[in-house]
């Protein structure tokens, strides 16, 4: 049975929804670095109507991807001629400023609004960052040498899943960094303190850096 006409969802193009609702604009603290960043009259709900698709977290620069992106340019040796991850990309942001700073970025996004909003903040930003699939229930990916995950401790759920992954990469060799601002589900027990960054979070005001983001290595 067909879906009735007015129950049909709208299909909507995210490159071009991206381009012409939100704003290409520099980064608080990392102005070298533009991405396209919701507003109050993005109207993000238009891009996820008529499937199941994850929160626009993409849309919004979060607490530990910036502090990952000012770990990457004040300490570019760390990264510079290395191949990086950014595990579970969103905007791309992690990924973008590690190939700023020499590496061979690549980033792992489920949500195809996100990966839209990578391909466009990398051509921003002058940069290209191949889009990857990662089985996270599946042994550490080859060809990478650090893995980068902002953020992915926000849920319990989430952030059991990621640890298993990210633990099994650590195994295997990779160097695994984390960037957070110290949310209840990290593992901070299993986690070296690298560095911490004045930085805003989603849902604060575009210009804040009232909170602190660490980066951290996986033990």
């Amino acid at each position: 049975m067909s879906v009735p006409p007015e129950r049909s969802a709208p299909s909507v193009d995210p490159s071009g929804y991206i381009q012409a609702h939100l704003r290409l604009e520099p980064l608080a603290g990392l102005p070298h670095i533009r991405l396209y960043q919701a507003h109050s009259g993005s109207r993000l709900s238009r891009l996820i109507h008529g499937y199941d698709a994850p929160a626009p977290y993409w849309a919004f620069p979060w607490a530990g991807g910036l502090a990952l992106a000012h770990h990457f340019r004040a300490r570019p040796e760390l990264i510079a001629g290395r191949r990086v991850l950014d595990l579970g990309g969103g905007s791309g942001l992690v990924a973008i400023s590690a190939a700023l700073a020499g590496a061979e970025a690549r980033a792992a996004e489920i949500d195809k609004n996100g990966q839209a909003a990578i391909v466009l903040n990398a051509a921003a930003n002058g940069v290209a960052i191949p889009l990857v699939e990662i089985d996270l229930d599946g042994a550490a990916p080859s060809g990478v040498d650090v893995v980068a995950a902002g953020d992915v401790f926000y849920d319990a759920d989430v952030g059991r899943h990621m640890l298993a992954f990210l633990r099994r990469c650590n195994a295997a060799g990779l160097d695994v960094l984390i960037g957070d601002p110290g949310r209840r589900h990290l593992p901070a027990d299993l986690l070296q303190e690298l560095a911490s960054y004045s930085v805003g979070d989603v849902g604060d005001p575009r210009d804040s850096a009232g909170r602190t983001g660490s980066v951290f290595k996986l033990r």
